[in-house]
This record gives C-alpha cells, structure tokens and sequence, in this order.
C-alpha cells in the first residue's frame, strides 16, 4: 500500500467502487477505511463494537482523513450522533444474529428472511442518511434483481450527501449512475471509466461465449486426471 501512503486517496464521487482480483487489496483498504474512522472491522455501526478484544491493522492504524466539516461532525461526534455502517460480507451473517431485534438497528426479522433480503433489509435500515458508509462485496448474497435495487439505494444515498465506499467483483454495482471507481492491483490502484474494467471487459466476453472460458479450465482438469 505504498502507493496510499504517498498519495493518498481521494473520494471524489458520493459513490466509489474499488475493483480488482482476489488478493488485490481492495477488502484491506475498505478494512482500513472502516477502522480509521472508528468502525468496527468486523462490520457494524459506527459507535458500537462488534468484537472489542480485536486490534487495528497496521493499515488502520495509520490512515487519517481529511474531511468536510459535515464528515468530521459524522465522526467526531457523541457516540449517538456519528453516522457510519460497515456492512462486511464475511461477517454480515453472523452480526445480524447478534443484534437481531435490538434496538438501534432494524425491525424486521432477518433470521426469518433469505441472505440477499437480509442485506437489502440493514441497507434500508442503517444507510439511511448522511454518513460514511462501507461495504465490502455485498453481492456475494445478491441475485441479480437485488443487486440492481441495491444500485438504486445507493445511487439514493449518495444524494443525501453520505459518502459510500464499496469494495466489489459486481460489474452490475459498478455501473451505478456518477459513481467513481478505482481498480486495484498489483499495479497500485488507478481511476478507470467503467466500460474500461477488465472485469466488465471478462463478463461481456463470458456471457458471449462461455465456451471461450470453460474449455481452457476442462481441458485442464481432464488433462490433471
């Protein structure tokens, strides 16, 4: 992350999207994000603690932001009044059973709901208003459907003012209207346009022609057998 640490990031959209391959380090920088300003890295709430014995990344130690007025009342303020949700794909599962039914967080039952309604019922609860809000790979729950409605909330979010960060492999969440989107890889990380995206570039090229992919993986495995 040397790149980070000498140039810094900026969010210049109320919607950014970081992309890139597995191991590419955009779930470390959503992480980091997230603990610098104060939210637990396991996912949660911005003001309550998740899992308290757990200590910063190195990463999160050392990231600050320099924020508008209203982004530093959303995190300098009382416990009550700051603004912010970290809503992590790996853990969003096991938090939602925690905090099922208590107060703070959302009315409906999501042990009683599918994992995509799960998520799509703590976004409309808990990203509901100017904050700083991150998730990370929230499609991994999400049918096509819901991860186009989930565009649609988002899109709604960032009008409000509230500054959402989303880490993703969704070439269908990356498409959402006047987002900015930072690719991350063994490159650094680098502003690209949509269209431009290797994973778009993979998607469209796959849902074309699967068998240009999948030949190239079953001649293998027949070939390793």
């Amino acid at each position: 992350m040397n790149q980070l640490a000498r140039e810094g990031m900026e969010f210049r959209s109320p919607v950014t999207f970081l992309v890139g391959e597995n191991g590419s380090g955009k779930s470390t920088l959503v992480e980091a994000f997230a603990e610098a300003w104060g939210l637990d890295a396991h996912g949660g709430r911005a003001g309550r603690k998740y899992v308290n014995d757990r200590p910063k990344t190195p990463l999160g130690e050392v990231v600050d932001f320099d924020t508008t007025a209203a982004g530093h009342t959303a995190r300098r303020g009382s416990r009550r009044r700051r603004k912010g949700y970290f809503l992590r794909a790996e853990t969003a599962f096991g938090f939602m059973e925690t905090v099922n039914g208590l107060p703070g967080y959302w009315e409906d039952d999501t042990s009683t709901q599918s994992h995509g309604e799960g998520f799509l019922t703590v976004f409309d609860a808990m990203f509901d208003e100017p904050g700083f809000y991150l998730m990370d790979e929230p499609e991994a729950a999400l049918s096509f459907t819901s991860s186009v409605r989930l565009v649609s909330l988002m899109h709604e979010l960032g009008q409000t003012g509230a500054q959402v960060i989303c880490a993703t492999h969704s070439p269908v969440l990356a498409a959402t209207p006047g987002a900015d989107i930072i690719e991350v890889g063994e490159h650094g990380f680098r502003r690209a346009a949509w269209e431009d995206l290797d994973l778009v570039f993979h998607w469209r090229r796959y849902m074309t022609d699967p068998r240009a992919y999948l030949r190239h993986v079953i001649d293998e495995e027949t070939t390793h057998r």
